[in-house]
């Protein structure tokens, strides 16, 4: 009976964690995973918790808890980064962030006792890497995903440049950010506990604005200045380490320093390329196959595989090769053209820029209607939304077009939203 107990406990939790647009697809793996990050009380309690961010009132509400009682659970729970916690008008903000990009990573993010990170690093491999389902829920589904690349900076010329939106910039990410941190990356210290981590630092994985300010609070990051991010995102650069943040052009909360080989990103864009799991630059590369002499530089660091040599077909040189992409499968990273030393390699601008997301709110809704979970984020039953909360979520489904309109419409079967959709479109 105690293991039924425990068991349907971590079972309302994935539920609930499952209401969200990146969830986690129950398994035997995940119930471990969970049992590792939280009691069973916890469990129970946080399955109770809204989507959207909350007080501590509205949480001792839901837990019938005083006051007192609700804020001691919650601080417990946002000292372990399970919830992050931010400061909005005076108050005390907290949310229970999905497990990635959230709580799986940040269980990871320092050196810590308190729980097995050998076994929880070999259970995430299990889950994430070996299961799949985790993975391609999280990278493979919709057409709005998690995360985008960013370009390589250093190899970016003049004109490419002016082409080179501010949100395009890693840079200009770290130089604007209101609250930025910096902890282990999740990754490499999970292969690390593995045996399987390659050389690429290890203290680079970069967290922006509330993320950063919680994470940092409760000693699971470190702040840093920008000119200290800026250092790090040159070390990123010398490691040919690919910039992979989250897809939204205002208020970035991270960015991931990649590796081919520990980055579970990449390992998504590898096996599921076609299906686009990340979002790529606006740009490609282009070969100049006189000017290639198929050394394979590029092949060798390209982390997602887009690059390969083949027959030159030349009669005279039988044996040459030269380069050849796989567009569909290139992030647009430029990491190919830093390493080739003989300009065979150039950025080129894509023939169609890519969209992204205006904020974080903007890809949730884009992420909640094509998953078909719109209507978990409006009729959250756990929480009763402010007026201005849900002006500004309708606000962005009746920017979206018309076929995303009415995916909407559909999900959430609302004679309201649907007289809003036709009166916008007649004006």
């Amino acid at each position: 009976m105690a293991h039924h107990t425990l068991k349907s406990g971590y079972a309302c939790l994935t539920e609930r964690l499952n209401r969200f647009p990146q969830g986690a697809p129950p398994s035997e793996r995940l119930f471990q995973i969970l049992q590792m990050l939280f009691s069973e009380k916890d469990a129970e309690l946080v399955a109770l918790l809204p989507i959207k961010p909350f007080t501590a009132q509205k949480a001792a509400t839901i837990w019938k808890k005083t006051l007192v009682e609700a804020e001691k659970i919650l601080q417990q729970l946002a000292s372990r980064a399970i919830l992050v916690d931010v400061e909005q008008d005076g108050k005390s903000l907290y949310c229970l962030p999905p497990p990635m990009a959230g709580f799986f990573e940040f269980s990871l993010m320092r050196v810590r006792g308190d729980i097995d990170q050998r076994l929880l690093s070999e259970l995430f491999y299990q889950y994430i890497t070996v299961e799949e389902d985790f993975i391609k829920a999280l990278f493979a589904d919709g057409e709005t995903q998690l995360g985008r690349a960013f370009v390589h900076e250093p190899v970016l010329s003049g004109e490419n440049a002016l082409h080179v939106l501010d949100y395009d910039r890693a840079s200009q990410v770290i130089e604007s950010a209101s609250h930025f941190a910096v902890g282990l990356c999740y990754c490499r210290h999970k292969k690390e506990h593995l045996g399987m981590a390659c050389a690429a630092p290890l203290d680079i994985c970069m967290t922006f604005g509330g993320t950063a300010f919680s994470l940092v609070k409760h000693g699971y990051a470190r702040a840093v200045d920008a000119k200290e991010g800026i250092d790090l995102l040159q070390q990123a650069y010398d490691h040919k380490l690919v910039q992979f943040g989250e897809n939204v052009r205002q208020g970035v909360s991270f960015i991931c320093n990649c590796c081919g080989c520990c980055c579970e990103a990449m390992i998504a864009q590898r096996r599921f390329g076609s299906l686009q799991p990340i979002h790529t630059t606006s740009f490609i590369p282009r070969i100049d196959s006189q000017a290639c002499n198929g050394c394979g530089k590029c092949v060798f660091v390209c982390p997602v595989e887009a690059m390969a040599l083949v027959s030159a077909n030349d009669p005279q040189r039988p044996k040459a090769q030269v380069a050849r992409l796989n567009e569909s499968q290139c992030l647009g990273c430029g990491i190919c053209v830093r390493e080739c030393n003989r300009s065979a390699l150039k950025l080129s601008l894509r023939a169609q820029r890519i969209l992204t997301p205006l904020d974080t709110t903007h890809r949730v809704v884009l992420m909640a209607i094509e998953r078909g979970k719109l209507a978990e984020l409006i009729f959250d039953n756990r929480v009763l939304w402010s007026h201005r909360a849900l002006a500004a979520l309708l606000g962005v489904i009746l920017k979206l077009p018309p076929l995303k309109q009415a995916l909407a419409s559909r999900q959430i079967k609302s004679q309201y939203l649907e007289k809003l959709i036709a009166s916008r479109q007649k004006r």
